[in-house]
């Protein structure tokens, strides 16, 4: 059965960084389409990025792109997240995902499974 387990977040200062790593169980994260989501109290959840499995081709959120990372590490079978230049609008929780469930436009607009979340927060 496939797992996600998130690790890695916390706190930060604005401008800092924070890595994010999925763990996944039950299935190699190089098989099948991953990607990080994230959730505010009250909004709508936002799709930040996503890494197909040849993990080269990756998309990216307006919001982060140029700041953020995605990768594979098909050693430690994680999906990692690298969050640079953090703003205090970064402060979430965030979500990993595997195994696009509903495609569109060549990309996920919902997964098979999910992790539990980790919360992240920047202060200004």
């Amino acid at each position: 059965q496939a797992q996600l387990a998130e690790s890695g977040g916390g706190s930060a200062q604005a401008g800092g960084s924070l890595r994010l790593s999925c763990t996944a169980s039950g299935f190699v994260v190089g098989d099948v389409t991953m990607g990080w989501f994230r959730q505010v109290a009250g909004r709508q959840r936002e799709s930040i990025s996503q890494i197909k499995p040849d993990g080269i081709t990756a998309t990216y959120a307006d919001s982060v792109t140029g700041r953020f990372t995605i990768s594979q590490n098909k050693g430690k079978n994680t999906l990692d997240l690298q969050m640079d230049s953090l703003k205090p609008e970064d402060t979430a929780m965030y979500y990993c995902a595997a195994n696009c469930a509903l495609f569109s436009a060549g990309w996920c607009k919902d997964f098979n499974h999910w992790g539990q979340g980790i919360q992240v927060t920047v202060s200004p």
